[in-house]
This record gives C-alpha cells, sequence and structure tokens, in this order.
C-alpha cells in the first residue's frame, strides 16, 4: 500500500499533473524549501506513511532531500474520488525533536 500510492503520484507529476495546496506553499515558505526541490525529490522518495482513508483522499508521507542532502517531509495526496492530480498535502523540515536522527521514525 505504501508503494502503490506513492508509485501513483510519481506517474501524475511525470504527467505534470501536480497542485500545491495553499498550506502546502505556507509550509514550504515558511522552511524556504523551493517547489522544485520536492518535485525534484520525488524521485528518490522513500515512503514512510500511508493514509488511505484520509478524507480528502489516500495520502502518503514520504522523506525527500533537497538539493544541499538535506530531510523535507512531503504528504502527497490524490483527491477522493478522483484519479488526478497529485497534491503537495504540506511539505516541512522535520523537527528533530519529534523525529529520530534518520528522520524516518517519530520519536517516543
Amino acid at each position: 500500500m505504501l508503494t502503490a500510492i506513492l508509485e501513483q503520484i510519481r506517474a501524475l507529476v511525470a504527467r505534470g499533473e501536480v497542485r500545491v495546496s495553499l498550506h502546502g506553499y505556507e509550509e514550504l515558505a515558511a522552511d524556504n524549501v523551493p517547489v522544485r526541490d520536492i518535485i525534484d525529490g520525488l524521485t528518490a522518495a522513500e515512503a514512510l506513511e500511508v493514509y488511505p482513508n484520509y478524507p480528502k483522499g489516500p495520502c502518503v508521507l514520504v522523506l525527500e532531500q533537497d538539493e544541499s542532502n538535506r530531510p523535507i517531509h512531503v504528504v502527497w495526496g490524490i483527491p477522493a474520488g478522483q484519479d488526478s492530480p497529485a497534491v503537495v498535502v504540506t511539505a516541512y523540515r522535520p523537527d528533530p525533536a519529534r523525529w529520530d536522527e534518520t528522520w524516518r521514525r517519530r520519536r517516543k
């Protein structure tokens, strides 16, 4: 399930079927992350968590790297009841107080 949603999102982005939510833009701007970094980073993204029953549509939290190899968490989704576009729901630099040193697991 993790990789199925991610592969569907990668295919949509490859076709240029991508949108960034207002919240996504706000979070990217707050952390000074260019949209291009998350689009380019999707190819090597690693799925961390999947939310198949999210009310607005299935989503996946991925770990990406920017061009300086710094971590970025991105929640990519697909609108409920639709096949397109891929949507950047949110994106942020992970907080080391909330995530382990690999950026893959939440701290307890």
